[in-house]
């Protein structure tokens, strides 16, 4: 397994990604698109979750494919960036045809960062006009770390943010993901150097520092993020968001199973994960664009789902830059000091 040659989810042919971030408001918003519709599914793992459009994406339900997936900072308010992304859609002509109407099909989901520091004082809320910014400026290229919905995103200990992945099997088949990372547990093992996801690093993306050596790992510690929101019930401002993506044609079903198993790679990177406060969601996307997959492929797709989203969690964390204002250190200032 290689990564693409971009190491970014847009290696699986025909996806764009786009982000809008505001650094006075200390949040942004991620969308995933592509050149046609997508077949996609979804999964949830925490007890938190915040989406929209999600029961669509059940394999007994109608719509079968979708035009564009949303990641968005903002609570609750951030949902409202599914709506600029429609009207972009819309002004395009692109969506779910119902005789002559036209709806175009985005899920999303949202994590918690109305307590980062930014400001929220807002008059009107600012995510639908984010979301359509993101959608216009979708490319095969796009920035991680402090970016996107990542831009507030916080872990246990460090500056989270958004991180993407990529891996090209043996087979051609390629695999991505994109997270948006901001978990109640931490990025890293304790004494903040090394990163759990360690073992499934590739050529030195997230610094190339390898496994923490020592045994006994996994033991609770304090948490930076819980000290510095002590007042606001830190057990619920938290929540990773991710989607995962291959070129090979799968069912619906198939990206359900997809989802489920690329959740395995945030426990490989995340400690602890899926908890009653985190709304830990992947969605799972096909593009079709390599064919049906043969009876062993989506196993071993779902595995390098789940190895690419590990990696790009850490890979959030490692490229997150800081900013005036911010409540944790990045996990690089940190470093320099240890």
């Amino acid at each position: 397994m290689i990564p693409g040659p971009r190491n970014l989810i847009t290696d699986v042919p025909g996806l764009k990604v786009g982000n809008a971030q505001s650094a006075t408001l200390k949040s942004g918003v991620t969308v995933l698109t592509g050149a046609q519709p997508l077949r996609a599914s979804v999964h949830v793992m925490g007890g938190a979750p915040g989406t929209r459009e999600t029961d669509l994406l059940a394999a007994d339900k109608t719509v079968d494919q979708v035009d564009a997936i949303v990641l968005s900072g903002g609570s609750a308010f951030g949902l409202d960036a599914c709506s600029g992304v429609m009207d972009a859609l819309h002004a395009q002509g692109r969506g779910f045809k119902v005789g002559s109407a036209v709806v175009p099909i985005v899920p999303g989901a949202i994590l918690f960062d109305l307590l980062n520091g930014g400001d929220k004082a807002w008059h009107e809320n600012p995510y639908r006009a984010l979301g359509r910014a993101a959608f216009e400026s979708a490319s095969d290229r796009f920035e991680l770390g402090t970016a996107g919905a990542g831009t507030g995103a916080l872990t246990a200990m460090h500056k989270g943010g958004l991180g993407s992945a990529s891996v090209v099997l043996d087979s051609g088949v390629t695999v991505g993901a994109l997270v948006a990372v901001n978990p109640l547990g931490s990025v890293t093992t304790p004494g903040d150097r090394h990163f759990w996801a360690a073992p499934f690093e590739v050529g030195g993306e997230f610094g190339g520092l390898g496994p923490d050596s020592n045994a006994g790992l996994g033991q609770p510690t304090v948490s930076r993020k819980a000290q510095v929101m002590q007042s606001a019930n830190p057990d619920k401002a938290n929540t990773t968001i991710a989607i995962v993506a291959t070129d090979v044609a799968l069912t619906k079903p198939q990206c359900q199973r997809l989802a489920v198993a690329a959740h395995d790679g945030i426990a490989r990177a995340i400690v602890p994960a899926h908890t009653p406060g985190d709304g830990d969601l992947v969605f799972g996307v096909s593009t079709g664009a390599r064919g049906v997959a043969t009876d062993t492929e989506p196993g071993v797709i779902g595995h390098a789902a789940s190895l690419c989203l590990a990696r790009a969690i850490a890979r959030a964390v490692y490229l997150a830059t800081p900013a005036a204002g911010d409540l944790l250190p990045c996990w690089s200032e940190v470093h320099d000091k240890s």
